[in-house]
């Protein structure tokens, strides 16, 4: 087995490589004046099981034309298996046509991973549990609840004054699995609207009854980009009287100037994982980040490739 990182999140391949002690393999990303890249794998690959790590967070054209140049190299060098280990998967809210006229961005990205040789896809919370069926090779659907629930028991935040909420239906079997882990702790999910043009999202009224007797509120979705859904939600909350509001997001996409807004809100903590790397200037007091590397290397230590269109929450 050898493992290969992208520009992407080298940090999370390097706590993949120490999961699996496993070192990693030498690449080189040339980067010409015109922003063009060139690829060049050092190691002998022949006949053996080459992973790659790449987000596609932002820049995400960039990151993705980059992987498809690692695969490519790959191939090109007879590996064996080309697994791909894309945490973020980016286009990923572009799944359907929303309008006439727009491009379906989602189903490109599928076909070019597929035709540039990538075996195998493993990727975290997905945006759609319907994703992986849009691919002709396996895809390992991955999600970070057990890590969420994790900490949520460290926090001793498991007992019957909290609630954990979905801010809408799409999560519902996220909150549900969750609520499992935890005893089987109160859940429910938000209904909320999008404009489909302006991508504003307005809530519906919560129901009381989901709230009665309770002080901590765990909101649960699968990523922050503005943060719009989160603070909206939380206001409801709290007028409610929810006392306090923890989020555990997956994926910190933060786009705009969503840590400013997150920090100088009514959130207590904002926990996301290590599934896109977060520049420094977008780190802040509130935020604690989970590390994947355990879940993807023991995805890793699986002897054969196999389909996997439904979560595995391990």
């Amino acid at each position: 087995m050898k493992l290969f990182s992208g520009s992407a999140n080298k940090l999370l391949t390097e706590e993949i490589a120490k999961s699996l002690n496993l070192p990693l393999s030498l690449i080189d990303v040339h980067i010409f004046p015109d922003g063009e890249r060139r690829i060049r794998i050092h190691d002998k690959v022949t006949d053996k099981k080459a992973i790659v790590v790449q987000s596609a967070s932002t820049p995400v054209d960039t990151n993705y034309m980059e992987l498809f140049f690692i695969v490519d190299a790959l191939k090109r060098a007879k590996a064996k298996e080309i697994i791909a280990i894309v945490p973020y998967f980016g286009y990923q809210r572009q799944d359907h046509l929303f309008r006439n006229g727009e491009a379906v961005s989602l189903e490109v990205v599928v076909n070019l991973l597929e035709h540039v040789g990538v075996n195998k896809l493993v990727s975290i919370d997905m945006h759609s549990k319907k994703i992986p069926s849009l691919f002709h090779i396996p895809v390992a659907h991955l999600s970070a609840v057990s890590i969420f629930a994790e900490e949520i028991k460290r926090q001793k935040w498991d007992n019957p004054s909290t609630v954990i909420i979905s801010p809408d239906k799409g999560g519902l079997g996220r909150v549900k699995k969750l609520s499992e882990f935890l005893n089987n702790l109160s859940f429910f999910a938000v209904e909320k609207k999008r404009d489909k043009a302006s991508g504003r999202v307005s809530m519906k009224n919560i129901n009381q009854k989901f709230l009665k007797d309770k002080k901590r509120a765990i909101i649960i979705d699968d990523m922050i980009s503005s943060g719009g859904t989160l603070l909206s939600l939380s206001s409801i909350l709290k007028e409610k009287g929810i006392k306090e509001i923890y989020v555990f997001a997956t994926h910190a996409v933060f786009s705009e100037d969503a840590p400013i807004k997150l920090q100088r809100s009514n959130l207590k903590k904002i926990y996301t994982t290590d599934s896109v790397s977060i520049p420094k200037e977008k780190k802040f007091q509130k935020l604690e980040i989970l590390s994947l590397a355990n879940i993807l290397a023991k995805e890793l230590q699986k002897p054969t490739v196999t389909n996997n269109n439904e979560y595995e929450y391990i």
